[in-house]
Order: structure tokens, then sequence, then C-alpha cells
């Protein structure tokens, strides 16, 4: 059994938990310390018992309530080589807690199986989760340009799939953000449209998933409907019914959201 339930998704913080019911974990801690600990306790887990946080990038979205966090409850991180030094010229000490691994690295915390793959993005070394315990996985990725075969690969066989649909590209390109930051956004290493988020899905989809939540949503350049209505129409089209052969969820940006189980 695994449960899975955002804290928050977004452009202004981003945070997850993943448990099977012993092991408790994050993956990345981009909000403050005191809202992911409320959370917790809101959801029953009491937060010294977290196993790890699992990062997958250094951006302040995902890493901002990380310092409190280590100090306060000394919580394992995990990250890649390349984000852990890039992490820890920002916060103090985090070498004592600090975890490294190469993506497409395997790991286990307690009774849950740790899959790690890297993602195209504009930071030093990101990379993407998948979780499995019990025969059940799930699969976190989030921030990429585009999805390429390592991502492809990583979510393969996820009941349970976490995915980026970042911005319409037409709002994006007619919107106010200076040209430099558009084209960080739509390039190879930037964060998927709702149309490449589709394409995400419906892969996972076709190797087996069940559930979908649709993440990282920007707040000017899409809103959750229309993120939900551009995944929904290109799976209904390509065969598969919302509803009935998946479950498709939009995570709220700055609440916490449902709990899901497989």
């Amino acid at each position: 059994m695994l449960e899975l339930c955002t804290l928050a998704s977004g452009s202004s913080g981003n945070c997850l938990l993943v448990s099977d019911g012993a092991t408790h974990i994050l993956v990345d801690a981009g909000i403050s310390c005191r809202r992911i600990t409320t959370a917790l306790k809101n959801l029953g887990i009491d937060p010294k018992e977290l196993a790890a946080v699992l990062v997958t990038h250094e951006h302040t979205d995902h890493i901002s309530g990380l310092a409190t966090m280590t100090k306060q409850l000394a919580v394992p991180v995990y990250a890649s080589k390349g984000t852990g030094r890039q992490m820890c010229y920002r916060i103090p000490f985090l070498e004592d807690v600090l975890h490294t691994f190469t993506p497409g690295d395997c790991f286990s915390l307690g009774g849950v199986d740790i899959e790690t793959f890297p993602t195209p993005h504009d930071a030093a070394e990101s990379n993407g989760y998948a979780l499995s315990a019990g025969g059940k996985k799930a699969a976190v990725v989030t921030d990429l340009g585009h999805v390429t075969q390592a991502v492809s690969d990583g979510i393969r066989g996820a009941e349970l799939l976490v995915a980026e649909a970042n911005h319409d590209v037409e709002w994006l390109q007619s919107g106010p953000y200076p040209y430099f930051l558009k084209s960080r956004i739509l390039g190879d290493h930037g964060h998927l449209s709702n149309e490449a988020g589709a394409d995400l899905v419906w892969q996972a989809v076709e190797g087996g998933a069940r559930t979908v939540v649709l993440a990282h949503l920007s707040q000017e350049n899409n809103t959750p409907q229309r993120a939900y209505d551009v995944v929904c129409a290109t799976l209904e089209r390509r065969g598969a019914s919302v509803g009935r052969d998946v479950a498709l969820d939009v995570a709220p940006r700055a609440e916490t959201g449902k709990r899901y189980r497989i």
C-alpha cells in the first residue's frame, strides 16, 4: 500500500508526502517548515517520524523550508550530487544530514523502494522519483522542459502519477512575462505545457496508471480547469475514459490536497 498527498503545488512552493503507513517521506520542501509540520499533524503524522526529504532540484520553490526542517528535525535529505552541492552553498550544516546519489540510482527507506531518474530542467542535476511498496508504484515528475526516454522509463508501471501541467502556451506567449522568461519556460529545460503534460499522462495511462494528479501549475499562465480540460480531452480522444479508466485531479496550489491510496 502507498498513500500520496500533496501539501502544496505550484510556482510558489512544492511539497508532497508519500507513505506506506510506516515510512513517511516528503518529496521536496518548498514551503515553510511551519506549514509542512502543521499539514503533517493534520494528516496524523508526527513530523519527527519523517524518514527523509527527497529533493528534486535546488530551486527555491522546492527547498525553501529545508533549512529550518533540517535544523529543527534533523531529517535526512536525499538529493543528486549536483543538487546537493548547490544546496550546501545555501543551507548551513546541510552536509550533516545529506545523502547524495547519481540520477538512475535506486535505494530503500524502510519499506519503500525508491528509483531516481534524470529530468531535463535548468538546474544543477534535477531528477524525478518513483516510489514503490507492496507491489504498488507512484511516480513524481515535474519541472522538465521535455519528456526524455529516462522520464518515460521512470514512470513505467506507476499506478499513480504526479505530472506537470505548467502552462497554456498561448497564454504564456501573450502574457506579461519578459521575453527571456518566456523563452526559459518554453525551452527544452523549462516546464511542460498542458499539451506536453497530457502526452506524458497518456504514456502513463497506457502503462497502467489509474490515478493522475496534475501539478506545478503556473498561477499566471494556467488555471486548474484549463489544465484539466486539456489533459482530459487528450485522454478521451485517445480512448481512455476519465472517471472510468483513470481518475484525473489537479493538485491545489496552497493547501493540502486529497489523500490517494494505491
